[in-house]
């Protein structure tokens, strides 16, 4: 690809990852995102088609991104459990790596009220549940190899995905209950603690 090019497609994206993540792309207009990238309006119509266009492909960027870290986790030689925990991990290092794609995943923005907004909520929504499943999996494994005692394995799921991104936020906020890396990292282990002991087989 052209250097040029794929220079306005690089600032293109990491305009838009900037907008999603600030909880902006409901009201922003083509306007905002190529002066915030320092291009021609004209080159998301040239590059992305749209802004949907653009905003779908900073999506998939972080997701892309995001699956790389899962695949780590998932791997055969480990346990349902050790997979389990894994995905824990990656998903932790994930958003110390690239906290603006772990922002535009786990708070995306209001859609607004048109289609285009709406379409790249769904297919954030239905991308980010595909990752989930995979642990929903592995947790479902766990329990028919009697490794952690009977539950519904999405509600697990479901709630671990919650903790971990809310105890993430804490990075983010402005008053004295802001969190730093370290002091995040410590509960998120508490975490982990609290679910093992709670996964486990009951006398």
């Amino acid at each position: 690809m052209d250097p040029r090019k794929q220079k306005t497609m690089d600032a293109l994206l990491k305009a838009a990852e900037r907008m999603i993540a600030e909880q902006r792309s409901a009201d922003v207009t083509v306007d905002e995102i190529a002066e915030d990238a320092g291009v021609a309006v004209g080159s998301i119509y040239n590059h992305f088609g749209s802004k949907s266009g653009l905003f779908a492909a900073a999506i998939d960027r972080a997701l892309g991104t995001d699956a790389e870290y899962m695949d780590r986790a998932y791997t055969p030689d480990r346990s349902p459990l050790e997979q389990v925990i894994a995905a824990g991990e990656e998903y932790v290092r994930f958003y110390f790596d690239h906290p603006t794609f772990f922002r535009m995943l786990a708070f995306p923005p209001d859609p607004g009220q048109y289609a285009a907004g709406q379409e790249v909520a769904e297919r954030m929504g239905q991308r980010v549940a595909e990752q989930n499943s995979r642990l929903t999996a592995a947790i479902q494994r766990a329990i028919d190899e009697g490794i952690v005692r009977p539950m519904d394995a999405e509600k697990v799921t479901t709630m671990l995905w919650a903790a971990l991104n809310g105890i993430m936020s804490l990075a983010w906020r402005p008053d004295s209950m802001r969190k730093t890396e370290s002091e995040l990292r410590e509960l998120i282990a508490t975490v982990y603690d609290i679910y093992a002991l709670g996964l486990l087989p009951r006398d």
